[in-house]
């Protein structure tokens, strides 16, 4: 990343911190991943030479913008789906700001309704959206994991709110064909990939 892509991002981090701080209702909150968070997924991205990264969860497009410049490297396409509109508009927003359109498609959907109706492939894949939800998505999830056997699978705030993915972490441990990590960096990092 330029030094001063990185600079400004740290700014968009900081403004977006202090935006939270003001709101008392939760789903007011930008609720970006932390930056260390972002750094380990754009270093495996660059790594694996991902070409296609699925985001589920854009926000305003924090890590949205942290992703496509690591497929800028690597030539890859992003797909961030998000259920607020006005979200999507943000979003879009800033990566014209920081000149990345060109490698994210960014969707106005139901996470649910996208995953139910997809037949694209990914070879990545952050999950960072209401946990609740996440049950629902496992079955989906696992195709994609299982139709690509080098997709990985990252999954945000899992030692932040453990008790809220508890449910979806005990799903995927029911299926030997999966195995799972924890990494206390940032919120808390799950990565799920086959075990091959």
């Amino acid at each position: 990343m330029e030094k001063h892509l990185k600079e400004q991002l740290e700014q968009f981090y900081a403004q977006g911190k202090e935006h939270d701080s003001k709101q008392t209702d939760r789903l007011k909150r930008w609720r970006n991943i932390e930056p260390e968070s972002a750094l380990l997924i754009t270093l495996l991205i660059k790594t694996k030479c991902a070409q296609n990264v699925l985001e589920i969860g854009t926000s305003n497009g924090y890590s949205t913008i942290k992703i496509a410049d690591a497929l800028r490297s690597t030539g890859g396409q992003l797909t961030t789906i998000e259920i607020e509109k006005e979200r999507v508009a943000e979003a879009q927003k800033n990566l014209e700001e920081y000149k990345l359109s060109d490698y994210v498609e960014c969707l106005h959907a139901d996470a649910f309704d996208f995953l139910q109706t997809n037949k694209r492939y990914f070879d990545f894949i952050l999950l960072d959206a209401e946990r609740k939800e996440y049950v629902r998505y496992w079955p989906f999830l696992k195709n994609l994991l299982s139709a690509n056997r080098k997709c990985l699978m990252v999954v945000d705030n899992v030692v932040s709110h453990a008790n809220e993915v508890a449910d979806f972490v005990a799903e995927i441990e029911k299926d030997e064909t999966f195995k799972i990590i924890k990494i206390p960096v940032g919120a808390g990092l799950l990565f799920v990939g086959l075990d091959y």
